[in-house]
């Protein structure tokens, strides 16, 4: 990790925050098209974020995400899915990131 642990944590929650912000967003205007743009350009700050503050594996492992095939005609659904793609995985992260690290045990007295 490059930055220290806390700046990294605080990154990584404020680029949470900016997903849900757009969310919100998206569904009170229900410009969905719009919305997925903004969730293009906010995926590729993300990823830049990851790397600069996780790591490059981190970074790289954000960017392979991509959201799944959808069947219905539901724009709203769709676009709720398209968050859910890119939030569980991110909070997945940032829970993963805030457990202490163990305290290797001492060898020998």
């Amino acid at each position: 990790m490059t930055a220290q642990p806390a700046t990294a944590l605080q990154r990584l929650q404020r680029q949470l925050h900016e997903l849900d912000a757009l969310a919100k967003q998206t569904l009170t205007d229900l410009n969905t098209v719009a919305g997925i743009e903004r969730v293009a350009k906010w995926r590729t700050a993300t990823i830049a974020v990851l790397t600069e503050s996780v790591g490059a594996q981190e970074g790289q492992t954000f960017a392979g995400i991509h959201p799944g095939p959808c069947f219905t005609n539901d724009m709203i659904e769709e676009y709720t899915d398209l968050i859910d793609c890119y939030r569980t995985p991110l909070a997945a992260l940032i829970q993963r990131l805030s457990r202490p690290s163990p305290i290797p045990p001492v060898h020998g007295a």
